[in-house]
């Protein structure tokens, strides 16, 4: 069976405001572009741009043959969690939408993945080239796109600049450099072919060699299918800390990123210095990355003293913010803001009182920093302090577990979690809520 990979993007300048949509179809298996199509389609929000692409995107592999299988990638979270079936969708404007592109192809013969926005760079590219042909009065044509050549000429020069990391034989982050390196070479190297009216490559040898480096690559990233990924490498391991108590804490009020940043309690301090003493003793931790709340960063500097490792600060780790509920306990929300807490529980896009952060950028935003450092830490075990949201977050991406899952964990100051990272994209959650070391 053929499978393809439809890569699709929509962006509106004004949201809403003049919308297009650019979508590619992909050959998974030489990389080979197949079909392009973008349309600027007047005013409209970001969401119903990015699924306007994702119909046509699935249309035109319709059209290549109906019989295929293809994988999504996009860099719109909304769209692949809604289509996943992960999140509910309840905006009228992208029922009927999600509604159509899940009847183009069986959905068993569909699946989805969120990639970072720089991945998607070809179907950005054709958006804003609809969206230009819009402001001109025209509709975007195939034959005046630089979409394709810009995008491989970015992938391969992302292959070339990104260094392959150092590491022992079997190294994870090696492997999948390699692998990035291979797809890219494949990608960059294979004539256009779509839709329109681009030709066929121009040379059949060069197309074999493309070919053959892609299918080498894919075997090399393919999911494992074991109990184990024994042959993948050493993976990037983060054990999550969260951080000490503060005089919040034990109170149960919401404390993100947008309060007042208090600092440890005693009892706090005390639960760091038992932390340190424990990773200490397991001598497995080689970094220290912290978020960069005062919370963090004292129960960073406790455990980091311990271990004798300096700490890195990483904005991407810190809280939500909860808006106006910072320092509030639940029941005063619920008093004071009892509709917007409502719709907070129900829906992972909707925001705390007074434009605080969603659990949908939360996601977005650990998605993003744990690609990150798993590129920057591949292979090694690094300390993760950060805060109650992430560390959950973090726990229920790798598991695949829908956004309500986050008010089904107990996650206790000062306690332990961890996660690892394959170069196949597979995660392990190895532990999870561990408080063990903070007993006498």
């Amino acid at each position: 069976m053929r499978e393809f990979i439809v890569e699709a993007d929509g962006g509106s300048r004004g949201n809403p405001g003049p919308a297009g949509y650019g979508s590619v179809v992909i050959d998974a298996a030489t990389g080979q572009t197949l079909a392009e199509a973008a349309e600027y389609i007047g005013v409209a929000t970001n969401n119903v741009a990015e699924y306007r692409g994702l119909v046509a995107g699935l249309r035109a592999a319709h059209e290549l043959d109906p019989t295929a299988t293809v994988h999504v990638r996009m860099d719109s979270k909304l769209v692949i969690e809604q289509m996943s079936g992960r999140w509910k969708i309840k905006h009228p404007d992208m029922k009927p939408l999600a509604f159509e592109a899940s009847k183009v192809f069986p959905a068993s013969r569909v699946t989805y993945e969120w990639i970072p926005r720089e991945q998607n760079k070809h179907a950005d590219r054709l958006a804003n080239e609809a969206m230009d042909a819009g402001k001109r009065g025209e509709q975007w044509s195939a034959s005046g796109s630089t979409a394709e050549l810009e995008a491989a000429d970015a992938r391969a020069a992302r292959a070339v600049a990104e260094p392959t990391p150092a590491g022992p034989p079997g190294d994870a982050a090696a492997g999948a450099a390699r692998a990035r390196a291979a797809l890219a070479d494949g990608r960059a190297d294979t004539a256009p072919s779509a839709t329109s009216a681009k030709s066929e490559a121009p040379a059949a040898a060069k197309a074999a060699k493309a070919e053959a480096d892609v299918r080498a690559a894919r075997t090399v990233a393919a999911p494992s299918t074991g109990w184990g990924p024994a042959d993948m490498g050493a993976p990037a391991t983060f054990v999550l800390l969260r951080h000490g108590e503060t005089p919040l804490t034990p109170q149960k009020r919401f404390s993100g990123s947008g309060g007042t940043d208090p600092s440890l309690s005693d009892v706090g301090r005390e639960q760091a210095e038992r932390v340190g003493a424990a990773l200490a003793r397991r001598g497995t931790v080689q970094a220290v990355v912290a978020s960069p709340l005062t919370r963090t960063r004292e129960t960073a500097g406790i455990v980091a003293a311990h271990l004798g490792l300096d700490v890195t600060v990483d904005d991407g780790l810190r809280e939500t913010d909860f808006g106006a509920w910072e320092g509030l306990t639940f029941g005063e929300v619920r008093e004071r803001y009892a509709d917007d807490l409502n719709a907070w529980l129900a829906d992972p896009e909707a925001r705390p009182t007074g434009d605080g952060e969603s659990f949908a950028a939360t996601a977005t935003r650990i998605a993003a920093t744990r690609d990150k450092l798993v590129a920057a830490y591949a292979g090694r075990t690094v300390l993760l302090v950060s805060h109650v949201t992430p560390i959950k977050t973090f726990v229920r991406l790798a598991l695949g577990a829908p956004p309500e899952s986050l008010f089904r964990m107990e996650l206790s100051a000062a306690s332990l979690s961890a996660v690892a990272y394959y170069a196949d994209g597979n995660a392990s959650v190895r532990l999870f809520n561990d408080t063990s070391h903070l007993r006498p």
